[in-house]
């Protein structure tokens, strides 16, 4: 499965490069992306012709950028390890935004290869996470993204606190919502659940990015849970309070 620029990647994976492109405050398709290059960033090459240390490493036609929606494209790359290392990279977006424009744009973003997560133990480690959500009202009509964060909850010693959160960046969310309190709320459990274990839409680091159309929902009151899972184990929150109104 792959993984998004900010979840941590290692060699060997396959990195999600998103791109969203505006105009006017709305989501608008460019004219064309040409290509993507991605650069590694090496300080010991910094100098005066090449001040940021760049050096090239992979250059992608704009072919193999996938338009998943209106203004939001998709570029998957195997971090090959003959290709990459470890380090900081830089992916460089060249862009031709309308029709008539001679010159492409460059548009800059970043990401970064981090090393393996091994971890032994003569027994199975002992941990729990915190959730939290926001915002947890939404007038009816509104569209967007609820941010949810996962935080460790273990001893915070120096070097077991990081590794805690690094299984957090690459363990998948999960969102579940059930009615709890409206005009109409089906007796029976399972009919009142309208959202069973879907995936956030996107990752970033301890966060996670899940989009709800509120029209899609009657207004009311709905517990909302979520879900992560690492290794044989399974976390999931409590119920929290979600209210759509008028």
């Amino acid at each position: 499965m792959a993984k998004e620029r900010l979840q941590n990647p290692t060699c060997g994976d396959t990195v999600n490069l998103r791109f969203f492109t505006y105009n006017s405050n709305n989501r608008r398709d460019v004219k064309e992306i040409t290509e993507v290059n991605i650069y590694r960033i090496d300080d010991s090459l910094r100098n005066a012709s090449n001040p940021e240390g760049l050096i090239l490493v992979q250059t992608i036609s704009g072919a193999n950028v996938v338009k998943e929606a209106t203004g939001q494209y998709l570029l998957q790359v195997l971090l090959d390890p003959d290709l990459y290392i470890i380090g900081d990279y830089r992916d460089v977006w060249s862009i031709v935004f309308e029709d008539g424009e001679c010159a492409t744009a460059e548009v800059a973003n970043h990401f970064k290869i981090y090393s393996d997560l091994w971890f032994t133990s003569p027994i199975p480690p002992i941990y729990d996470f915190n959730f939290n959500f926001r915002p947890n009202r939404l007038r009816k009509g509104s569209k967007r993204y609820l941010l949810i964060q996962i935080t460790p909850n273990v001893p915070r010693g120096a070097d077991i606190l990081p590794y805690y959160e690094n299984l957090a960046i690459v363990s998948d969310i999960r969102v579940s919502m059930e009615i709890a309190c409206g005009e109409c709320v089906p007796a029976e459990q399972d009919l009142r659940l309208v959202v069973d274990r879907q995936l956030v839409d996107y990752r970033e680091k301890g966060y996670g990015y899940w989009y709800i159309d509120t029209n899609n929902f009657d207004e009311g009151i709905y517990n909302i849970w979520f879900e992560v899972t690492l290794g044989e184990s399974v976390y999931v929150s409590e119920k929290n309070a979600l209210q759509i109104y008028s």
